[in-house]
């Protein structure tokens, strides 16, 4: 029985040092805290993880698959998982049953609590990449809410020169998060700065204020309804956008001023824009699932004429109102064809509608091109 316990271990250890020599071939994680250290991305983009604990019985990474990783004789537990798509994705060390952060990678608010996450690279697209061109600069505001009745904070992107030129005033996108994240997750995830920093200096955008908003307000009836939306219809119109204006150089008409968001805050744009047509002229939405597999608060499926009256039926008076009304979806997201669908029902109604769709499921690197593609149509 000992021999077997010897020959487990240095099987143990041969797959760690084979496993290391293959690491020589990859790249750290960009959300590495270490960039000396793994996670590491290996060319066909499966990823290589290490933890160090020697005293743990079990451990696993957690990343929408889970995969068993080896000890070896010095305590490292070692596993290089499958390819992953390019790019964000949340995870977890599972040791002893326990999901944990990973202490070797940066930690995002994102899954309703903080959690690891790993970029990984798209080859060729560089739309988020630092770049030699003029920055703007993002800012932390804090402001009073008269619905929630207490302090809350957003960001606000400033463009390039907006604090050398003090005359110039700019239009504003509204941009909200999704389920189980906040304020943060644009401003980290989405890498809002850095897509706005390369479109206005490629002359693909106008130069813009961006406003990053806590989405999570309280609402009386909840869910995805005109009634579950008040609350945060309330915080927007009558805090949100008062607050920026009066704090910020913003053109405060309505065709300069667009609302758009992602999956939880793309339902919010929906409603909150299309209801408050005398505020925003722009309404974007992102991976939503109002379109389909989603109950709106009376428990029926979703009826655009119904959620908006008038939107099919007087299109004409909508498409005189807004500049632009933009949808997107993942193709690998369920919520694609019910997405399709819609687009082509509010369309066949004779409703302007601009839609484009990305590879990729519900994740970030189709809400960082979506964001990319919208900005790049808004205030045309």
């Amino acid at each position: 029985m000992k021999n077997l316990f010897v020959i487990l271990a240095l099987l143990a250890q041969t797959s760690i040092v084979s496993l290391g020599q293959v690491v020589e071939n990859s790249i750290p994680a960009p959300t590495n805290i270490n960039q000396n250290q793994c996670p590491c991305i290996m060319p066909d983009n499966s990823v290589v993880f290490q933890v160090k604990a020697p005293n743990a019985q079990k451990i696993q990474i957690d990343l929408g698959k889970k995969y068993d990783m080896v000890k070896g004789l010095d305590g490292v537990w070692t596993v290089r998982t499958e390819p992953v798509e390019p790019g964000f994705h949340y995870y977890f060390l599972v040791i002893d049953d326990v999901s944990v952060a990973d202490p070797a990678s940066q930690s995002f608010f994102g899954t309703g609590k903080m959690s690891s996450g790993i970029d990984i690279p798209e080859k060729g697209a560089d739309f988020y990449a630092i770049k030699d061109v003029p920055h703007g600069a993002i800012s932390s505001k804090y402001y009073y809410s008269n619905v929630s009745e207490s302090w809350r904070r957003l960001y606000v992107y400033t463009p390039s020169g907006y604090d050398q030129d003090k005359n110039t005033k700019y239009p504003v996108v509204y941009i909200q998060h999704g389920g189980g994240e906040d304020e943060t997750g644009w401003v980290t995830q989405g890498k809002t700065d850095l897509i706005l920093d390369n479109l206005i200096a490629e002359g693909k955008a106008k130069p813009m204020i961006v406003v990053i908003a806590n989405g999570n307000v309280r609402a009386g009836g909840g869910g995805y309804s005109s009634e579950g939306m008040a609350a945060f219809k309330k915080e927007m119109t009558q805090n949100i956008v008062p607050f920026i204006d009066k704090n910020f150089r913003t053109l405060t008409d309505k065709k300069n001023r667009a609302i758009c968001g992602l999956s939880m805050g793309g339902g919010q744009s929906f409603y909150v824009g299309l209801e408050s047509l005398d505020v925003f002229g722009s309404v974007g939405i992102f991976s939503s699932g109002i379109f389909g597999g989603i109950r709106n608060a009376s428990g029926s499926t979703f009826d655009a004429e119904k959620e908006i009256p008038g939107l099919l039926s007087k299109s004409s008076e909508f498409n005189k109102k807004l500049n632009l009304f933009y949808i997107s979806c993942g193709e690998g997201d369920m919520r694609i064809e019910h997405t399709k669908k819609a687009v082509a029902a509010m369309r066949d109604k004779g409703l302007n509608v601009e839609f484009n769709s990305f590879p990729g499921d519900h994740e970030w690197q189709v809400w960082r091109k979506s964001l990319n593609d919208f900005a790049s149509r808004v205030f045309k």
